[in-house]
């Protein structure tokens, strides 16, 4: 392994690698090396972090773990870098590379909360039947002014133009060009780093832009996904103008979604298992698809703090701003929670509509893909599909980051399938998160309560 690190990095003159650590936020955490340092920790097996990291809240503080004793101990995990991974980072003056790391306890046992194992653990379950999962992500984002007072709203950037957008504009041609060398800054970084992105858009909101990914496997496309994250980001900066992936950023604009399209194929033969043909008026629907869906609509409400996971994420899920509210399904249907894009059997998919831009991509993924699993497992039917618009039937969806904990608390299929430790760190890293919220005095109450009641 090393030997490849070795040779990659002197090949392209790479002077830093930057280790990255996703963290149960979806937060990049990790170290810096200079590149010789990296090799010879690599190599010897120093490559070491505290094991704390990943009970870190997104407000900086850390929650206790299920193991108060482990806890209190705060043990090192040892890093395995992923050589799949390596790949250059752009826009630095020194040659940098990313790459990410696996975390391992020092007697070789995986670390049990890190996401990206996580994810790996459900993505072995498919494999165990015969079964590959495909994921390709939609990541919704904004383009704002810079904004240093947290207490002020967001407001949208001027464009080449020197004006700002003050109307919807999907899919504008004008609007979007408004940003290019920005985009196209983003593009020529994206490439240098090897990311597999397909077309970009800009979307319903006030500067917003969507970057669909190509398909492919869970854990590379999430690899993906926190990478492009933090070019966005990097570039925006570069250009004077933040770029959020806040599921609601501004209270009068739709919300930044990541949908995600999913399919199965056959892990030795290859062929999507989702689709059949259509014939004597069939659908053109399989079983094992019809159950994957049937998985969905009965356990994706109770795993929503892993695609909805924060506070913020639960205002983007109202009608009048084109998220769903519910797990119906249908035929080319955005206003269900569960879409299924026209398309041949050959290249059928299920769009699940729910997760937002915010959310950690392992773990939406995961969520999505165990809920699958056991909907395959236990041969569950689902619902007939919607015809017209889903937002005539109920709410099905929690409403608030609480009541999505309290019925994730209650989801022992799912918790047995992604490990109680993790979801027991999972949900007090949220439940902490969710108490400093609600310690927060906001705006509107100064507002409206000040002076009147």
């Amino acid at each position: 392994m090393e030997k490849s690190f070795a040779s990659w990095i002197k090949e392209r003159g790479i002077g830093e690698i930057e280790c990255l650590i996703p963290d149960l936020n979806g937060v990049i955490r990790g170290k810096v090396f200079p590149a010789q340092k990296f090799l010879q920790s690599e190599r010897d097996g120093s490559l070491r972090i505290p094991s704390s990291i990943y009970l870190l809240t997104v407000t900086g503080e850390y929650a206790d773990d299920a193991d108060e004793a482990l806890s209190m101990q705060d043990p090192d995990v040892v890093l395995r870098p992923d050589p799949e991974t390596i790949c250059v980072a752009p826009g630095y003056k020194t040659p940098t590379a990313f790459v990410f790391a696996d975390s391992y306890h020092t007697s070789g046992e995986p670390y049990d909360i890190a996401p990206r194992y996580v994810l790996k653990r459900v993505v072995e379950l498919y494999e165990k039947e015969g079964l590959r999962p495909v994921v390709a992500p939609e990541l919704e984002f904004y383009l704002t002014q810079v904004n240093t007072d947290p207490d002020l709203p967001l407001a949208p950037p001027a464009g080449r133009s020197g004006r700002s957008e003050t109307a919807p504009q999907p899919y504008g041609l004008e609007a979007i060009t408004e940003y290019e060398d920005l985009i196209e800054t983003i593009y020529e970084h994206a490439e240098a780093a090897s990311l597999h992105l397909d077309t970009m858009i800009h979307e319903s909101g006030t500067a917003q832009l969507e970057i669909n990914f190509n398909h492919g496997d869970p854990v590379h496309v999430s690899d993906q996904v926190l990478v492009f994250k933090r070019i966005v980001r990097q570039v925006a900066l570069k250009h004077g103008v933040y770029a959020t992936f806040m599921a609601k950023p501004m209270e009068n604009q739709p919300g930044s979604a990541m949908h995600l399209h999913v399919s199965l194929v056959d892990f030795k033969k290859g062929g999507n298992l989702f689709g059949a043909p259509q014939e004597d008026g069939g659908d053109g629907n399989t079983e094992m698809f019809r159950h994957f869906v049937g998985g969905l609509q009965k356990y994706l409400g109770q795993c929503t703090p892993l695609f909805a996971p924060n506070v913020n994420s639960f205002r983007r899920m109202r009608p009048d701003f084109s998220a769903p509210i519910n797990l119906q399904w249908g035929y080319d249907n955005r206003s269900c929670g569960l879409r299924v894009p026209i398309s041949q059997p050959a290249n059928r998919r299920i769009e699940n509509r729910l997760p937002g831009a915010d959310a950690n991509p392992y773990l939406a993924i995961a969520a999505v893909l165990v809920c699958g699993y056991i909907g395959i497992r236990d041969k569950i039917a689902p619902a007939e599909m919607v015809q017209g618009s889903a937002y005539k039937w109920a709410r099905t969806l929690p409403r608030t980051l609480r009541e999505a904990l309290d019925r994730f608390r209650e989801c022992q299929p799912v918790i047995d399938l992604l490990g109680p430790h993790f979801c027991k760190a999972f949900q007090q890293i949220k439940a902490h998160e969710l108490s400093n919220f609600e310690g927060v005095i906001s705006s509107w109450e100064r507002d409206h309560l000040l002076l009147k009641v």
